[in-house]
């Protein structure tokens, strides 16, 4: 495992969000004006919570996105800067920046609307000006909040220099490009999210597993869809699947527990830890960040993991 004076590197190619949470007792119904209760503005962007996790939970971590020239984006810049986030390829675009509406219930589920703004102008030539960053780390992770064709050059880019390759296919509205499946090491959806990549029911850890089973079959080296307080349910190379039983804890607000599962499992593996510690390692980050409302402000560090 790397040392502290010698961490490894993940580099994140994505977005980055104003959050605006507000609490209600529970999701408005079309139509319906509901009363909240509270209302917070919070740093995330499923790019930003990714990296943010990845530094706080052991790597060194360069973020790769857009911002506005606005205080949100300057804001979002010095928060990431703050977790010793190297932000040289973060540029600033002409468009404000993203920012994400979200309203958190009673029982702490979500509901979220995200307007890109500044996230819309990451192309591939953004990723060709930073190659370098992609060069120098161990792991790059992508999502979906960034346009398509910026998201395949990322991932063939990371290929290609033979880096270690996590997709969050998040927010997923139809089935992946064929051609992306065999870029990617890692593929690592919430049960809608493989539900929508392979059009099959996913209610269940023996769906999940079906339905990660065909991700494989297409193309995607090891795919892990993430179930929430039911666990995670594992298809790697080379072995049987496995669910991994969720640690079990009080959900106060379940926002950034994806972002912080993927990015606690990159800071592992860039450090070569094996797949299994990995999972379970990112299990634990997981579910102490539901315990604690908002995005970003959420996360824990590796110091309150015991390592």
């Amino acid at each position: 495992m790397a040392s502290k004076e010698t961490r490894s590197r993940v580099a994140v190619v994505g977005s980055l969000n104003m959050d605006l949470v507000a609490r209600a007792p529970r999701l408005p119904h079309p139509g319906e004006t509901l009363a909240g209760r509270t209302f917070a503005q919070v740093a995330g962007g499923k790019g930003g919570n990714q990296a943010v996790a990845a530094a706080r939970l052991g790597a060194q971590v360069s973020m790769l996105g857009c911002v506005g020239a606005d205080a949100n984006g300057a804001q979002l810049r010095a928060g990431l800067e703050a977790e010793g986030i190297d932000c040289a390829a973060l540029e600033t675009g002409r468009e404000a920046t993203g920012v994400a509406l979200i309203v958190v219930d009673d029982a702490s589920q979500n509901a979220i609307v995200i307007v890109a703004g500044s996230n819309g102008e990451v192309t591939p030539e953004t990723i060709a000006r930073h190659e370098a960053v992609l060069a120098a780390a161990d792991v790059v992770i992508c999502q979906l909040e960034t346009p398509l064709a910026t998201v395949h050059a990322a991932l063939a880019a990371a290929r290609r220099l033979g880096k270690t390759v996590i997709l969050n296919p998040a927010p997923a509205t139809g089935p992946l490009p064929a051609e992306w499946l065999p870029l990617i090491d890692y593929l690592i959806p919430n049960e809608l999210e493989a539900a929508t990549l392979t059009g099959l029911p996913v209610g269940s850890p023996e769906e999940a597993a079906t339905a990660a089973a065909v991700l494989r079959a297409a193309g995607a080296r090891n795919v892990l869809v993430t179930l929430g307080p039911r666990g995670v349910q594992a298809a790697l190379e080379g072995a049987a699947p496995v669910l991994y039983d969720a640690p079990k804890v009080e959900a106060v607000d379940t926002t950034a527990a994806g972002d912080t599962f993927i990015g606690g499992f990159a800071a592992q593996l860039a450090e070569g830890v094996d797949v299994d510690a990995a999972i379970r390692f990112a299990q634990r980050a997981a579910a102490l960040s539901v315990t604690r409302a908002g995005a970003q402000p959420s996360i824990p560090t590796r110091a309150e993991l015991g390592g």
